[in-house]
């Protein structure tokens, strides 16, 4: 392969069209052009196609553009590896993938001491499917994902769940919501506007069930992925929202909004899946121990 034109094609890929590549390359949409067509050509399949004016990136072209990325990324750590000033201490890349159903709060709390280790490190943070995440550790594109459930058994990945800990969950609202909210807790969400987790969220299912066994019935007016999002509605009082309540402070200052209750019945867990049985990485263990001795009190 040569890896000139392999370039060309991942520039312009990054930039989203040939004219904004060929200026940063410095040559004329006509070479540029040219070049991605002899990849093309070795490669045997298209990597772009229009749609209208624009060049947009064919089935190919993206799975392409995912080994480019890692080919290029390689290429600069080896340029700094080269370029480190002898007897300086090695920068550690870690690479975390944070399932898109824990809340960034939380994954913030959870990362942040990894980058406090005595060794310099970059951290490498994604965030995706849990299932996605998974298949990228089994490739070893990452070394940790940061879940709210366990690996499954019967999901074929050879990898070890580590549990990090448990919070209860706290009910939120704010303040121009809280006159409509009367009486005790749990019995004042009856009838209260609601903003709750998707339905890939581990603790939805726990939240319908523990619902009906408090037999109150909030109107549901919106569901959420991304935590953040609910919480933001939340705090223009669209709705109750829930949060974990070993970040209760960190919620109250941030979002402007005041606590209806707690309850211990509904319960959040946090994982690491690696695929160490026995962790020994250093930005997982200072991940593992802080989270466990700290953040949850376990």
């Amino acid at each position: 392969m040569n890896f000139k034109h392999l370039y060309y094609f991942w520039v312009t890929a990054r930039a989203g069209g040939i004219m904004r590549a060929g200026e940063q390359l410095h040559t004329t949409p006509q070479t540029l052009s040219g070049q991605i067509k002899l990849l093309e050509d070795w490669l045997g399949r298209k990597l772009f196609r229009k749609s209208g004016r624009q060049l947009e990136l064919t089935e190919h072209g993206r799975l392409a553009l995912g080994y480019a990325d890692q080919i290029f990324s390689l290429g600069q750590d080896l340029e700094s590896a080269l370029r480190q000033v002898r007897g300086a201490q090695k920068r550690l890349d870690f690479r975390v993938g944070v399932a898109d159903s824990v809340s960034k709060s939380v994954a913030y709390r959870l990362l942040e001491p990894a980058l406090q280790i005595d060794q310099p490190v970059k951290l490498l943070a994604s965030e995706g499917k849990f299932d996605d995440l998974l298949a990228a550790l089994a490739l070893h594109r990452l070394d940790l994902v940061i879940t709210d459930e366990p690996m499954h058994k019967r999901v074929s990945v050879k990898a070890f769940n580590h549990a990090l800990g448990r919070s209860a969950l706290s009910f939120f609202c704010a303040p121009v919501l809280a006159p409509r909210i009367q009486g005790g807790f749990p019995a004042c969400l009856d009838g209260v506007p609601m903003l709750v987790p998707g339905a890939s969220a581990s603790v939805r299912q726990q939240l319908e069930g523990w619902f009906a066994r408090h037999q109150v019935a909030p109107v549901v007016v919106g569901e959420f992925d991304d935590a953040a999002l609910m919480k933001a509605f939340g705090r223009e009082g669209q709705g109750v929202f829930m949060a974990p309540t070993v970040l209760e402070d960190e919620t109250r200052a941030q979002f402007g909004v005041q606590v209806i209750g707690r309850t211990d019945e509904l319960v959040e867990e946090f994982y690491a899946v690696s695929v160490e049985r026995r962790i020994s990485h250093p930005c997982v263990l200072a991940i593992t121990d802080a989270a466990r001795g700290q953040l949850f009190g376990e």
